[in-house]
Formats: C-alpha cells, structure tokens, sequence
C-alpha cells in the first residue's frame, strides 16, 4: 500500500535513508541525518505538490519517494526530482518500481509536468528502474562527487508527461 507519509514515519523513513549512505551508490551524503536534521524537512513541504509516500508492507514503511522542487524558482514549479528509497530488506521486490508508477500517474493531480532523478552513473539499478519508465538520460555531470576519495559521475534522467 502506498500512502501519504506521516509524522511518526519519519524515523523509519530517515533509517531507511541512513541505510543506504554506507553502499555510496544512492546518496550523496556521507555521513547519517537524525530526524531532528530533517523536520523541518517534512512539516514545510507543500504536501499538495510535493508530497512524501511511503511503501507499507507487512504493517512496516518499506520503502518512501518524495518529491521535491527543482531548482527552488518559480518557472520550475511545474518540474520535480523525484528520490526512491527501500529498506533493504525489501529491496528487488518491486517497491522502487510500484513507487515510481505511482508517481508518473499523480504527477498530473500533483501538477507536475516533468519529473527529474538524479542518479549516480555507477547506481545501474536505479538507472535502470528510471529506464523502464521511459526516463531518459537529459544530463551527465562527470566526477562532481567526491564519496571516499572515488570521484563519481552524475546522470540527471527526465521525462516529460
């Protein structure tokens, strides 16, 4: 079931983030946020916009997906990043996919006429999850992450509604 995010999923939902920094294949961040860091975070998003689902399964948030704004100016309010995340023990069972299917078919009630992944080029299953749904590769910013002395490429995927 996929449903609009809470306030007492936040710790899940930051978990599922912190667990995925170790890997460096989905985050930029290199080191873990509390939930502290990241109120501000949840309660000022313009949740008819830009909202944050979680993934349940089992009666636990196995995975979440949050739209954000691009670019923070008002001739992109019609364009949004999406991210996707999954607890890892739910990770290849579809929820990353389920997620982003959902997120194609609201854009419109979102009024969302473009959506963005930021995506590292050596993450293949997220590129390839994007790929799927018929995201393209619109951008590609090579060696601008420094993640433990590895330098690593960006790609920047779109698809336009």
């Amino acid at each position: 079931m996929i449903r609009k995010a809470k306030e007492t999923d936040l710790p899940t939902i930051v978990e599922i983030y912190n667990s995925t920094i170790p890997d460096r294949l989905a985050t930029a961040d290199l080191n873990p946020v509390s939930v502290e860091s990241r109120l501000s975070w949840f309660r000022d998003r313009d949740w008819s916009t830009r909202p944050l689902w979680v993934f349940e399964m089992d009666n636990n948030v196995a995975g979440w997906l949050g739209f954000q704004s691009f670019y923070g100016r008002p001739a992109y309010r019609q364009t949004a990043e999406v991210s996707i995340y999954v607890a890892s023990a739910y990770r290849r069972q579809g929820i990353g996919n389920k997620l982003l299917q959902q997120a194609i078919l609201q854009s419109s009630e979102l009024k969302i006429n473009t959506l963005l992944g930021f995506i590292f080029a050596h993450n293949q299953p997220s590129l390839e999850l994007f790929k799927q749904h018929q995201f393209s590769q619109w951008g590609y910013l090579p060696q601008v992450a420094d993640m433990d002395g590895i330098k690593r490429d960006l790609v920047i995927v779109g698809r336009r509604l």
